[in-house]
């Protein structure tokens, strides 16, 4: 079931146009197969156990929201957000194919969540969170609903330079298109790719015990306490 969250707009979103959800699902399993090292990962990081309530910011259609499922079991619960109806919609498709009946999905802007403090016990964000407008209000948002002691952990791209195959097409397209490149503090795929970049970030939210792993893939952060 999806149900949407009031005072939610696409408005801006590549996202939430129909047409790219579909393009987005017509290469789920190409995408499956290059993000599921790191997708695993990421709930690995999270520290996803049975009976675990997660929140998934930015879910899109949800791949990882049923690994996430999964894990927790069906005593646990995920709660998957996007901006995105049409992203969502086929996210909840999917959940109901599983027959993941302690999944729910919710239109949700991750820049204004309206959620319980302290109501999971992990977050999770897969590459979504370097294309937020607001990544610092997001973050202190999913920082209040995390419960202390509790782990938020981010999955975003690395440096362009060690993504050569998605950075080169992009360069070219804007090239030819006339299009500017981000600017420092702006959205983009590789906003977040310097670990000191996302580690402030995450710091400035207020978040205390911050780390990452060695793989130039994947950022995690942990919830370590909600004072500054």
């Amino acid at each position: 079931m999806t149900s949407r969250s009031p005072n939610t707009s696409e408005e801006g979103s590549v996202f939430g146009s129909a047409n790219v959800s579909e393009e987005w699902q017509r290469r789920k399993a190409q995408r499956g197969k290059v993000n599921a090292i790191a997708d695993e990962k990421m709930v690995d990081l999270a520290n996803l156990r049975a009976g675990s309530r997660v929140l998934d910011v930015a879910a899109g259609t949800g791949e990882q929201t049923i690994r996430a499922g999964q894990r927790v079991g069906p005593g646990g619960y995920v709660l998957a957000t996007d901006i995105s109806t049409s992203m969502l919609n086929l996210a909840a498709q999917a959940i109901r194919d599983e027959g993941r009946s302690n999944v729910e999905t919710r239109v949700m802007d991750a820049a204004n969540i309206d959620l319980e403090a302290d109501s999971f016990d992990a977050v999770i964000c897969r590459q979504g969170l370097m294309l937020f407008p607001e990544p610092v209000k997001a973050l202190v948002g999913l920082r209040r609903v995390a419960k202390p002691g509790s782990r938020v952990v981010a999955l975003v791209w690395s440096s362009a330079e060690k993504n050569p195959y998605h950075w080169l097409p992009l360069a070219i397209a804007r090239r030819v298109g006339n299009i500017p490149s981000p600017g420092p503090g702006e959205p983009g795929m590789f906003a977040l790719g310097e670990p000191s970049i996302l580690e402030g970030v995450f710091r400035t939210a207020g978040f205390l015990d911050v780390f990452h792993p060695s793989s130039s893939f994947t950022k995690a952060i942990r919830l370590g306490g909600r004072g500054c």
